[in-house]
């Protein structure tokens, strides 16, 4: 059974379908990829994915269970955690805080518990340690994100998600802003999360980034999804081609004579 499935999950704005009957799978363990350009609906299958916009049709279950009924709180609980285009970061808050806001899981009877209790023993100190390290921002737990450089900024927002310790972690336009270099090195990091026995999904415009760090690709056009598979067969696939025309094809046919000089560098 995969990790997450939808089938023909569809999301309606007025007579609009941003997403239109979209089929995907992502098994437990993989790095999967969904590209298209912009207006396709990319961010508002994420939305859908983790409650923030309602469904039409269609069905969504997540390690056999059924993610419609669910509120976003209890998505997250069930193991998926996401960042956002626009960071939404706490920015009167410290860096480590801002990890801890994610990591906490409150109950009702978290006040009671602290009242008895005030120093139990408690994992989000650690969680939030470990996403630091992953992310190599320990240095930075003390700064305020406002103080930061756009690109930890946006490594932030990452470990922001890392710090709940989800089964899957949905990621949209992580590499945005970010130069060449910033983007490889995100890549490296991004990759090194299935290790921790954490999927993901990832959004980006950078075609590079997405090409190296995907095991399988799902392209999403006017709300259809109208290709899917290996970041080689992605690459080459006319329909996909013709999606990307302008830009976005020249960025995806240099992606690829640059994974081929790389290989042939390798092999040399």
């Amino acid at each position: 059974m995969a990790l997450l499935e939808t089938e023909d999950l569809t999301v309606t704005f007025g007579g609009l379908h941003a997403n239109d009957g979209i089929n995907l799978e992502i098994e437990a363990g993989s790095f999967v990829g969904l590209i298209g350009p912009n207006g396709a609906g990319k961010t508002t299958f994420i939305d859908a994915l983790t409650g923030f916009v309602g469904t039409s049709q269609g069905t969504a279950t997540f390690a056999g269970r059924d993610l419609l009924p669910m509120k976003p709180h209890e998505r997250v609980a069930a193991g998926m955690s996401r960042t956002f285009q626009s960071l939404e970061l706490f920015d009167d808050l410290t860096v480590e805080d801002n990890l801890r806001v994610a990591a906490e899981r409150p109950r009702w009877y978290g006040y009671l518990q602290d009242f008895i209790m005030p120093t139990r023993p408690s994992g989000v100190e650690d969680q939030v340690a470990w996403a630091l390290d992953v992310l190599d921002l320990r240095e930075f737990s003390d700064a305020n994100p406002g103080d930061l450089s756009h690109g930890r900024r946006k490594l932030v927002g990452v470990a922001r998600a890392l710090a709940a310790k989800p089964q899957l972690l949905l990621l949209d336009e992580p590499a945005a802003g970010l130069d060449t270099a910033e983007s490889q090195v995100l890549g490296g990091r991004l990759r090194s999360f299935l290790d921790h026995d954490i999927s993901v999904l990832l959004i980006d415009h950078d075609m590079g980034l997405v090409l190296n760090v995907c095991d399988y690709i799902y392209v999403l056009d006017f709300g259809q999804i109208i290709a899917a598979g290996t970041p080689e067969e992605i690459r080459t696939d006319p329909v996909v081609i013709r999606a990307y025309l302008g830009e976005q094809a020249t960025e995806l046919q240099e992606a690829g004579a640059q994974e081929a000089r790389a290989a042939e560098d390798d092999r040399s």
